[in-house]
């Protein structure tokens, strides 16, 4: 079945993150991982401390108890939003190294290298990766503003449609590092992902869980990016050789 092959496939990125002549590449991106979830978190769990701080002044004591409401909505709208968010920032930072990761993935997975680039070569191409994740970005903000509004207009569909587009958006946004190493277009990429969508979701489903888990989520990053590359040469590489 797809959907559970999707889900080993992320799985199998536990295992190669610990392959000799893979670590050193998984140091960067996790690292990058670890300070901006830490220092992010920090920044918004104040913010929303104020945030009831300021709250409770305005409102009468005898309503005070309103802030054990509104805390576990907010936890909850964090959970449905600030995962796939901080993905996308980080992920844009982190995007020359997960390309790099990603590259040296398929090189231990097939012996075979994707180019002979040197460091200078490297350097040369981190405009177009970035330019890459830009694009991620414009595909991906119009539309979890409009199922993020349907959140809140019919809360039961609107979180199953979150969750199955943010699992859809993990599966893009760490599939594509395999599939831009070889140049293949944004948008051929999606069709080839919507073509074993079963594949995609699991694989999406996957990071999505283990997103939400606190600590587990900081090497989420380069886990995933492993899993997807394994996926991409097992599965859509054989269609661009």
């Amino acid at each position: 079945m797809q959907l559970s092959s999707g889900i080993e496939y992320f799985i199998a990125g536990f295992s190669l993150i610990t392959q000799k002549g893979l670590k050193r590449f998984v140091f960067i991106p996790l690292t990058i991982n670890i300070l901006l979830f830490g220092a992010s978190l920090f920044f918004l769990f104040d913010w929303l401390t104020q945030g009831f701080n300021y709250l409770n002044e305005l409102l009468p004591s005898w309503l005070s108890w309103l802030e054990w409401l509104m805390w576990p909505i907010a936890i909850l709208v964090i959970l449905f939003s600030y995962s796939m968010v901080f993905t996308v920032i980080t992920n844009f930072i982190a995007a020359p190294f997960n390309g790099l990761l990603s590259e040296k993935v398929e090189l231990y997975l097939t012996n075979q290298p994707i180019n002979n680039d040197k460091l200078l070569d490297t350097l040369k191409d981190v405009p177009r990766m970035l330019g890459r994740e830009w694009t991620k970005l414009c595909y991906y903000l119009p539309r979890a503003i409009g199922f993020f509004i349907l959140l809140w207009i019919l809360p039961i569909v609107g979180q199953v449609l979150w969750v199955m587009f943010t699992c859809w958006m993990y599966s893009v946004q760490y599939n594509d590092y395999p599939f831009d190493n070889h140049k293949v277009h944004f948008k051929r990429m999606k069709d080839d992902l919507k073509s074993k969508q079963g594949l995609s979701y699991g694989f999406g489903f996957a990071v999505f869980v283990l997103t939400s888990i606190p600590f587990i989520n900081l090497i989420v990053m380069p886990v995933a990016v492993c899993g997807a590359t394994k996926l991409w040469v097992e599965n859509f590489r054989q269609h661009y050789r």
